[in-house]
């Protein structure tokens, strides 16, 4: 059924996929996604959940295979993007399933509680792909470089979503990293909540 339902998730989308839809993709009967999983939204959560964990697998062995440790946080930073746009144009379908998820946010309140336990995962991991460059990769980065980094993947798909062709690369935001960067200095800690 789970494979069914990430079927129809690619083929129809969030919204407009029926518990008929996953019943045909998934060779069973309706009965059956009750009984398994309470509800076809909580199938397809499970669904979606299972299908944005294997994209992020697949980067993260782009991202292994690619990386070098001595690049420049920079170079990593442009390196790891392009290839995150790259795999948006592979997984076009999962990421409209994605906005259409958080768009019943407010009215499944199972989908928020997933979202939510997930995201600081995502965070954390993402934040890995930037290691502490100050104690030679030793320390994990703080948190708001794993939020920094789910921003901006929100924004970059969002936007990727709307114009293709127009969306930034890897290059075009290590760019604009550079040129908000120039002239700030040397990175000074704020207490979080000020």
């Amino acid at each position: 059924m789970l494979a069914g339902a990430k079927h129809c998730l690619y083929e129809k989308g969030y919204a407009r996929t029926t518990a008929r839809d996953i019943v045909a993709a998934s060779d069973t009967n309706l009965a059956s996604i009750g009984y398994h999983f309470g509800s076809k939204e909580a199938l397809l959560n499970e669904a979606l959940i299972q299908a944005c964990t294997e994209w992020y697998e697949e980067l993260e062995r782009a991202l292994l295979v690619e990386l070098a440790p001595a690049a420049g946080a920079l170079d990593r930073f442009e390196t790891v993007w392009s290839r995150v746009v790259e795999l948006f144009d592979e997984h076009r379908s999962l990421w409209i399933a994605n906005f259409e998820a958080l768009a019943q946010i407010e009215r499944a309140p199972e989908v928020r509680r997933i979202l939510a336990a997930s995201q600081q995962a995502v965070r954390e991991a993402m934040a890995s792909w930037f290691p502490d460059q100050d104690s030679g990769g030793e320390r994990k980065p703080p948190p708001e470089v794993g939020a920094l980094l789910q921003a901006l993947l929100m924004g970059v798909m969002a936007q990727w979503l709307i114009d293709p062709q127009s969306a930034p690369s890897g290059r075009d935001l290590a760019n604009g990293l550079r040129r908000i960067g120039v002239g700030m200095g040397p990175v000074r800690e704020t207490p979080r909540g000020q």
